[in-house]
């Protein structure tokens, strides 16, 4: 079964697979309560990473936006002056592969273990880490934690935990968090900022807003100008996406005025040539193929030079609230650099 559709699913098949499965979420649920109290207590300790670390993380399971917001907040750094690495574990490869599109000279280090990772980062150069999904990742302590709540994935009794949910935690973590950052593709700045208000009631700390615009066109494999999104305005796309929220995606390239059908996958999927083949069929009858950029990377060993043009779309990020709460996290994470490499 999809897991999405066990969780967004409005049938009744799929409100009673929930209800099936309620006893194992508030099964869960009682072990996230007591793992986060051992913590709160000091009976679990987290170590202290090799190099001050921020992490970049979420509630739920994808489609926040975490790898754009890392990339973004590295980006920030290394104009402040820091010599930041991004750490992560490194899953399925794709996400590795886009920070090094995204900031190609900011190094990334993937390792199952985040404490490794923080090591690798300081003998590779850097100061400062940027954790990208560390959240729940306890273990080893971080300077600051932002934290990323989605405004399309909100929404009535959407907030269950797993297994009947999306949530790896209820929204009482957010107390943890330096920083809570509403995220909207789709969603227009008043539904975003009707969140923002109810997450106020769980979080400590100052809760922002960002919303992700789509960049222009690029083709996958290079060899040509990018093309403007006002393209696809009245336009035939087939939309390609394995990621966490693939159809806000799909409603993106629609806002930009495409007629768009969307070929989805799951997050993190591994492309195969079957899979290329079936979305080749269907580029028949549409004018663009447009994919992220997380796809892109998979998929530019497999398209077909004799092929469709293939063309990925990146996320650009307008920080609309809490850039100066943002600032300020960056900030307390360079003064717990070294005075050496401060110094550097």
């Amino acid at each position: 079964m999809d897991p999405a559709a066990l969780w967004y699913g409005t049938g009744g098949l799929m409100r009673v697979a929930r209800g099936a499965l309620w006893p194992t979420e508030w099964g869960y649920r009682g072990v996230v309560r007591c793992r986060n109290a051992l913590f709160d207590a000091g009976w679990f300790a987290g170590r202290d990473p090799a190099v001050p670390s921020l992490s970049i993380g979420n509630l739920s399971v994808g489609g926040t936006g975490k790898t754009p917001v890392a990339a973004y907040v590295a980006r920030r750094l290394v104009e402040l002056g820091a010599r930041p690495g991004i750490v992560m574990r490194g899953y399925g490869g794709d996400e590795a592969a886009v920070h090094a599109v995204l900031n190609p000279d900011v190094p990334v280090l993937t390792s199952p273990s985040r404490e490794v990772g923080t090591m690798a980062a300081r003998l590779a150069g850097c100061d400062v880490a940027v954790l990208d999904d560390a959240f729940q990742h306890r273990w080893i302590r971080r300077s600051e934690d932002i934290v990323l709540v989605s405004a399309e994935q909100w929404g009535p009794g959407r907030q269950r935990c797993l297994p009947t949910g999306p949530y790896r935690e209820p929204l009482a973590s957010l107390r943890r968090a330096s920083l809570v950052l509403v995220t909207r593709k789709e969603a227009d700045e008043g539904t975003a900022a009707n969140l923002q208000h109810v997450l106020r009631q769980y979080a400590t700390r100052d809760v922002g807003r960002v919303a992700f615009h789509l960049d222009v066109l690029r083709r996958v494999g290079g060899g040509g100008d990018d093309a403007p999104l006002s393209v696809l305005q009245g336009a035939r796309v087939l939309a390609v996406a394995a990621i966490g929220a693939p159809e806000s995606f799909a409603g993106q390239l629609r806002a930009a005025g495409g007629d768009v059908s969307l070929t989805s996958f799951p997050d993190h999927h591994g492309y195969a040539a079957v899979d290329v083949q079936m979305m080749l069929r269907r580029a028949e009858a549409t004018d663009f193929v447009v994919c992220t950029l997380k796809d892109a990377v998979k998929l530019a060993a497999l398209w077909p030079r004799a092929g469709p043009t293939l063309w990925y779309v990146s996320q650009r990020i307008a920080l609309e609230e809490g850039e100066q709460t943002l600032d300020a996290s960056l900030h307390r994470l360079m003064a717990r650099r070294p005075v050496d490499s401060i110094l550097r």
